[in-house]
């Protein structure tokens, strides 16, 4: 069964620094996030979890949504290279004489907004990982005898 989206859920998804743009039956992701999400999915993290870490409710989507874009992707990038995540099915590409400067103003702004969300992501990471070590001293490499 197919996903659709209502009008509260499409705002809702365009907030999110991810997303290019969505309608009611699609949702368009950055360059950006299709990169770091194969980056993810490479190093053992869920497909699922990937999405949440983004700031998705997870619960919209059937349960081999995530599992499939992200075949899908890889596949792209096997074939194409990492740029073939910019050109296909209608996703950031360059549109030729319609490409306005509102679409790369939009498309600076979403990277603006991903990236913000991915340093603040990392900002409370380090400070968990601080809390975490504190108190403990770390092994220098150095001993003694």
């Amino acid at each position: 069964m197919r996903t659709t989206f209502s009008s509260e859920e499409i705002a809702e998804l365009k907030k999110n620094p991810c997303v290019f743009n969505c309608t009611a039956k699609s949702v368009h992701y950055t360059y950006e996030f299709k990169k770091h999400a194969i980056d993810l999915y490479a190093q053992g993290v869920g497909p699922k979890e990937i999405w949440r870490r983004a700031g998705f409710n997870v619960s919209k989507w059937g349960k081999n949504y995530f599992v499939l874009t992200l075949r899908d992707w890889k596949r792209i990038v096997l074939r194409d290279g990492e740029e073939g995540l910019n050109k296909l099915g209608g996703l950031q590409y360059d549109r030729g004489p319609k490409n306005t400067d509102k679409d790369k103003l939009k498309r600076l702004e979403l990277q603006v907004r991903y990236l913000q969300a991915e340093n603040d992501f990392l900002a409370k990471l380090r400070a968990k990982r601080a809390e975490r070590n504190s108190g403990r001293t770390k092994n220098t490499g150095l001993y003694e005898i």
